[in-house]
């Protein structure tokens, strides 16, 4: 009998979502791992498979229904049943209100939250049958409160939270863990090296959130009894302000 259990990590780039498949991966887990170009992910995959972890990259955009659909129609039948979905899209951006599009507006709307409804009603579909499972969406500060330049950004991650409370509200009784966790606080990032040295300098007092550390707080989540389930969890380094 095939035992497996897969990941699967909607937006799984070179910090967070990597560093969440790469610990799942070394739990046994199948790491599925998608963002939209899956050559990039090529040297995520090789690092799990090097640990002797196992590893499948695809290549979908999570604002298209018909892709959602179809990417988790085939990891069911072929790979895996997913055990554990994550949402981990960002689009982070910063626009002042008069210089935010329409344009801009829908689609970092589509990319930080349409695209976590796609994720969490198809892993819902999945997991219902089993009764078990756990769905994880990536939050932010902007998740809580808005500022100045992330009106787009802050919309999104606010109604992403919505849907995570409204998901774990009607599925939990059903047993699937849903969670939302809020990240405040610079990321051990390329980004976040060239373009704000001065936080990357605390690199070193562990001022900045190391991509390895949220990753082990995401398993835990995806350990923990039902008796006592977090829904939503607040991680930042201990120098953060808030």
């Amino acid at each position: 009998m095939n035992n497996d259990k897969a990941i699967l990590v909607i937006g799984a780039g070179d910090a967070t979502g990597g560093a969440i498949a790469r610990r799942f991966a070394r739990e046994g887990y199948v790491a599925c791992v998608t963002r939209r170009s899956a050559d990039r992910l090529a040297p995520l995959v090789d690092q799990i498979t090097s640990a002797g972890g196992r590893a499948h990259a695809f290549g979908s955009d999570a604002r298209k229904e018909e892709e959602m659909v179809a990417l988790f129609e085939r990891i069911e039948r072929d790979i895996a049943p997913i055990e554990v979905a994550v949402f981990n899209i960002g689009a982070n951006v910063r626009f002042d209100i008069t210089e935010t599009t329409a344009q801009v507006y829908r689609k970092v709307w589509e990319m930080a939250c349409f695209g976590g409804f796609l994720m969490g009603r198809e892993a819902a579909k999945a997991m219902l049958p089993r009764e078990r499972g756990t769905i994880i969406f990536t939050g932010a500060t902007a998740s809580l409160r808005g500022r100045e330049g992330f009106a787009a950004f802050a919309g999104a991650k606010h109604a992403l939270r919505a849907l995570a409370q409204s998901m774990a509200r009607e599925l939990w009784p059903k047993g699937i863990h849903v969670a939302h966790t809020v990240i405040d606080g610079a990321i051990d990032t390329e980004f976040i090296r060239t373009q704000f040295p001065e936080r990357y300098s605390l690199k070193d007092r562990q001022g900045i959130l190391d991509p390895d550390s949220i990753a082990e707080a995401y398993w835990r989540i995806h350990c923990q009894p039902r008796d006592a389930w977090t829904h939503e969890t607040e991680l930042r380094p201990w120098l953060e302000a808030w």
